[in-house]
């Protein structure tokens, strides 16, 4: 079982949650906007690093998404995608996270028989950022947003057949899209060896709340028993809008799952 809790925390707001993060043992995953890459310096980034590194703490980082695509057609947007993608490969080689997350930007109701085209965008623009981060060395993951199986990340994590791009396997937006007959099992027994990190969150299947674990419908008793078998070292990361929701998660994983302090 993983030792260390991650907590989803957005750059320009990381300063004023150290404190609390070193107290409690509870690791950030740093959401770096695009808004944010284009204004902040050097200097800012390095400044949070020496934090972490004097607190004793890791981090992991949330790529940039809204409104993104590595696998446009759009030649312009995945332009843009890439110059993003860039820029958060630029903030890592910093912050050197254990690991990376992005977003796929595929939906099969966009894209219909088109999954092929997007497919090989897609496949050139993780080169780049595997390219990007290879001096730095973190895992880059892939996560699941509206994918109501799992056939299409598979086919890019086979396509680009490397050993540091892996799967972030969100159970929240699994339990929101996730085909009827693509359960908790279905999808670990595909992608399950392929989970890097995994972003834990509750709702009821009809918004992303980013509910506390036990307040919706996502059977986590199970869920926990599949990431011990399939992925037990994989990076845990409770994605909360408040600290009272993330205080609150913390406690109910406890009662799923034994978490340990890092040593």
């Amino acid at each position: 079982m993983s030792e260390i809790i991650h907590a989803h925390v957005p750059f320009l707001q990381i300063e004023q949650h150290l404190g609390y993060m070193m107290a409690s043992s509870v690791h950030p995953e740093i959401f770096l906007s695009g808004e944010t890459l284009d204004t902040i310096l050097p200097e800012q980034l390095e400044s949070v690093a020496a934090s972490l590194t004097a607190g004793g703490i890791s981090c992991t980082i949330h790529a940039p998404f809204m409104d993104l695509n590595p696998g446009s057609e759009e030649r312009l947007l995945r332009d843009a995608t890439r110059h993003r993608f860039q820029q958060v490969c630029h903030a890592a080689a910093i912050l050197k996270p254990k690991v990376m997350v992005f977003h796929p930007g595929y939906d099969r109701w966009r894209y219909g028989d088109k999954q092929s085209s997007w497919l090989k965008h897609a496949i050139d623009t993780f080169r780049e950022v595997l390219e990007a981060t290879a001096r730095t060395g973190c895992t880059i993951a892939i996560e699941n947003i509206f994918e109501e199986e799992p056939a299409t990340l598979l086919a890019l994590l086979e396509a680009c057949n490397h050993p540091r791009l892996r799967h972030c396997f969100d159970v929240g937006h699994w339990n929101l899209f996730h085909a009827p007959a693509v359960g908790l099992e279905e999808w670990f027994a595909v992608l399950g060896a392929q989970i890097a990190e995994v972003h834990i969150h509750d709702n009821k299947g009809f918004r992303d709340d980013h509910a506390p674990v036990g307040d919706g419908t996502i059977d986590f008793a199970l869920y926990f028993q599949l990431l011990s078998r399939y992925a037990p070292d994989a990076v845990w990361t409770i994605e909360a809008h408040s600290r009272a929701c993330l205080e609150r998660a913390i406690k109910s994983i406890a009662s799923y799952a034994t978490c340990r302090k890092p040593e």
